[in-house]
């Protein structure tokens, strides 16, 4: 392990302070029109090894050097074009079963689920469909800790799946999706929901009902297109009431699995069906739309979803998380606005089109342009860093299981694994702010400080020096480092590959006084990627 004072560099970065199947309960109806505009794009004469790492750091789960060539060949607009043509070479289902955890003895518990994770975040070729699934786990949240199910493992796998299946498609398409999946309807405990019973006095559970519109879909005060708060006599307008849930509440009941069958998993995968027994057929009124009483559950469900799909808060809200999880945590509000008014209307009249909101996020002039000012950029996520690391110097399992385990420990891991939050606020908030910090006094968010602290930094540190020397599952021969003879020339690899050439002239001279005390070639090349993955340069992604 490593002591405090090896810790130097990284203590600082604390600053002061964390297309599936919708069962045809959903359909795609006409949006309303929007008025479109052009997206500022920076296209060089030629893109740079550094310019590509930097978009690859946005784009993928981490850059390497084919990523690099790729990219400088097919240039930006062509790289993302030939990302939204891949087919999944796997799904996170299939996986599972084809390395044996549909087995009885996993029933009970989530054996495989990380393996699964770290096996496509590292290993699928699909990079671009992983990073913005991950985003979307982050903002559309379930944990695989918090169902009330059999076969936890498969039942998350399923629903990665269905963000995966849709992350190039439509967003009113993926919230059919996952109103129609099992993991969620557990998370949010709206499985087997029932309506009101007038003699007991229960009500329907109110869960979900609030949850979609507070953190997936619109938020809890109207926006403007940019972003910015709507006020009225300088407070603050509210999007929903108690009451707009409770009615809400009421359209999500009945559903429910389509199987008492809990010897397999299969029914954790097939979207849920309607019990007409325990749905609310009286008419509900919310966010302005009524559903009539007596419409069934299929059109009840459908009427709702529009009428959060077609919320005017949706495009700068699930916008501006996007490129808060992608790009950077302060985006401008005109490059708000530019990518939410590509979600209203991807120039063809259609809304929710995540293609042309994923080309508008990263090709945005915001995005491309070289970083200047403190609030450029992120600070990048504990798993992206393992991910950087691994995809950057070609690691892959000695099990071949993909054994890395649950990295959600903060004292001995990474305080971070994906699909493991144990709320739907996600590991961080997208509006967390460092009580009493300069980002606070500077009205700036730092949605992964709410995990990063002295604690977890020292955590990170200490679990990376095991990874770094192949102390774990994930095993890497560092095969480009070990022919370059110079300490210098070595650092600068490095520096290119993970951090995009960021690390300055300074941070990087330390780092090869340590490496070049090292006897052992190896020892060096562990050296200098550690040192320079526990610098504050490299925690902020720029």
């Amino acid at each position: 392990m490593l002591s405090t004072s090896t810790l130097g560099l990284t203590l600082a970065a604390c600053g002061g302070g964390g297309g599936s199947d919708s069962g045809g309960i959903v359909t795609i109806v006409a949006p309303p029109t929007a008025t479109p505009t052009p997206i500022p794009t920076f296209t060089p004469t030629a893109i740079t090894d550094a310019q590509a790492t930097r978009f690859l750091g946005q784009a993928t789960m981490g850059a390497n050097s084919a990523g690099i060539a790729e990219l400088k060949a097919r240039g930006f607009a062509g790289w993302i074009a030939n990302e939204f043509a891949k087919p999944r070479a796997t799904t996170h289902w299939d996986w599972l079963v084809a390395n044996g955890f549909r087995d009885a003895a996993n029933m009970n518990g989530t054996q495989g689920f990380d393996n699964v994770m770290w096996s496509q975040m590292i290993g699928a070729g699909d990079q671009l469909r992983q990073r913005i699934g991950m985003a979307l786990l982050q903002i559309l949240v379930v944990g695989a800790d918090g169902m009330n199910l059999k076969w936890r493992q498969f039942a998350m796998a399923a629903y990665v799946d269905v963000l995966m299946d849709n992350a190039f498609g439509n967003f009113r398409t993926l919230l059919g999706g996952i109103v129609t999946n099992a993991a969620m309807a557990s998370f949010l405990t709206f499985l087997n929901n029932r309506k009101a019973n007038p003699v007991t006095g229960a009500i329907p559970d109110e869960n979900f009902a609030r949850e979609v519109m507070q953190l997936f879909t619109i938020g809890l005060h109207r926006l403007n297109m940019d972003g910015t708060r709507v006020l009225s006599n300088g407070h603050p307008v509210e999007t929903y009431t108690a009451a707009d849930v409770s009615a809400l509440a009421r359209v999500f009941t009945g559903l429910t699995l389509d199987s008492t069958d809990n010897s397999t998993p299969d029914r954790l995968r097939r979207p849920l069906v309607v019990d007409a027994g325990l749905h609310e057929t009286g008419p509900s009124t919310f966010l302005g739309a009524t559903v009539p009483a007596g419409v069934n559950a299929t059109e009840a469900i459908r009427i709702a979803l529009d009428t959060i799909f077609l919320h005017p808060n949706v495009p700068p809200f699930v916008s501006k998380q996007l490129i808060q999880r992608l790009v950077t945590s302060n985006p401008s509000p005109a490059y708000v606005n530019r990518v939410a008014m590509k979600f209203a209307d991807n120039g063809t009249g259609i809304r929710g089109d995540m293609q042309a909101v994923i080309r508008a996020i990263l090709l945005d002039e915001e995005a491309r342009a070289e970083p200047s000012g403190v609030i450029a950029g992120k600070l990048r996520e504990p798993v992206l860093r393992v991910t950087g690391w691994a995809r950057a110097f070609g690691a892959t399992s000695l099990s071949g299981k993909w054994d890395v385990g649950d990295t959600s420990d903060v004292s001995k891991r990474l305080g971070q694994a994906m699909g493991r939050a144990s709320s739907v606020f996600n590991f961080f908030r997208p509006g967390y702010v460092p009580p009493g910090s300069a980002f606070a006094t500077a009205e700036l968010v730092v949605p992964e400080m709410q995990i990063t602290n002295e604690l977890s930094v020292i955590g990170y540190v200490n679990y990376m020096h095991w990874v770094v020397n192949n102390s774990t599952d994930l095993r890497t021969s560092y095969a480009e480092l070990t022919g370059i003879a110079d300490t210098g020339a070595l650092i600068d690899r490095v520096n290119l590959l993970v951090a995009a050439g960021q690390v300055g002239h300074a941070t990087l001279n330390k780092i090869r006084v340590a490496a070049d005390s090292a006897k052992d070639p190896l020892i060096r090349i562990h050296t200098a990627i550690l040192l320079l993955m526990a610098s504050p340069e490299y925690i902020t992604q720029r």
